[in-house]
């Protein structure tokens, strides 16, 4: 086979033949994500010639998550470190945790990394500084891939599930399964996650237009604490007599089973949250919870993994990216 060329690997790395020049003879003057991709173009097209010693080894794709206390997200990491086992020893993984409360800080990381980048993956929150740093790396045709939740004005693959088609399922199974008519309510974390925002709007949505027994009354905020989750029921229990539905669009079921396991009406109230974990498959069998759609985070990993590498030349077969399929827990099949 003949030797590739300059212009075949710039080619395939989206650069110019220069740049190929100063990363193959080690000229310096390229930023770092930029060398990832040439090295990984290169590597692709089995470019005979030793690659610069800086160079030769990992091809580094970081992951930025938030909430690291989190079950989602500690799900989410270990999906990722299971995959990152099974790769080639070239490829490195890794993972890093900000605090979804500081957006700048975020910004800051998508565009200076502290280790050589050659892609990344991210969860993070809708914010725009957070956009407007996203949109600058995705103008340098550095691979990216939003995992869960999307960033607002940004054009970078997504994976994940249909969120609001998620938030359709739980006002259908709550017309359908609750016989009991009254008020429902939603509580999420927050407006700062797209993820949240689409779940709620495709459950209101579906209880206007289908649910004639039920009406939607509040949207309720407790920032995945459980503290606040319960505060939010515990007012809401008080407010509407005849609350006849729950569902939690974010995190901290916990906090929620325990309130309705011990109020006089909790045993009344249809309750569909999301993520299969082990308290809420209790929660299910004791039967504070109804049903629990879970996002299956392993299966995000993995298409994230491999659009990353396909984007990188580094998988052999084309990756298609269909929404993930939601699984739909109950009593029943736990």
């Amino acid at each position: 086979m003949p030797k590739p060329t300059f212009l075949e690997i710039a080619r395939r790395a989206g650069v110019g033949t220069a740049t190929v020049e100063r990363v193959l003879n080690d000229r310096g003057g390229v930023r770092p994500q930029t060398v990832e991709k040439v090295v990984a173009a290169a590597r692709s097209l089995d470019y005979p010639r030793r690659l610069p010693e800086a160079h030769r080894g990992v091809i580094r794709i970081e992951v930025i998550l938030v909430r690291p206390d989190a079950t989602f997200f500690a799900r989410l990491s270990d999906a990722f470190e299971r995959i990152a086992a099974t790769l080639d020893r070239s490829i490195a993984v890794h993972r890093t945790f900000l605090d979804e409360a500081k957006p700048a800080a975020i910004a800051k990381r998508i565009l200076e990394p502290d280790l050589r980048r050659a892609a990344l993956i991210l969860a993070v929150p809708d914010h725009p500084l957070v956009s407007d740093a996203l949109r600058k790396l995705e103008a340098e045709n550095i691979p990216t891939v939003q995992i869960v939740t999307q960033i607002s004005r940004t054009k970078s693959t997504y994976v994940g599930i249909d969120n609001y088609a998620a938030g359709r399922m739980a006002g259908l199974l709550m017309a359908k399964m609750q016989r009991r008519p009254g008020k429902v309510i939603a509580i999420c974390h927050s407006q700062i996650y797209r993820v949240h925002r689409d779940r709620v709007r495709g459950f209101f949505d579906y209880l206007i237009e289908e649910g004639k027994d039920f009406e939607p009354v509040a949207a309720l905020f407790g920032f995945d604490d459980g503290n606040r989750n319960a505060e939010q029921l515990h007012e809401a229990l008080k407010r509407w007599p005849d609350l006849a539905g729950l569902y939690n669009a974010g995190g901290a079921n916990t906090a929620l089973n325990k309130v309705l396991r011990k109020h006089g009406r909790g045993r009344d109230i249809f309750f569909v949250g999301h993520e299969l974990t082990e308290r809420s498959t209790k929660a299910l069998r004791e039967g504070t919870m109804d049903v629990v759609l879970d996002q299956a985070p392993d299966a995000q990993a993995r298409r994230a993994i491999d659009l990353v590498l396909a984007a990188l030349n580094l998988h052999d077969l084309p990756v298609g990216n269909p929404p993930i399929r939601f699984i739909t827990f109950t009593a029943e099949n736990v």
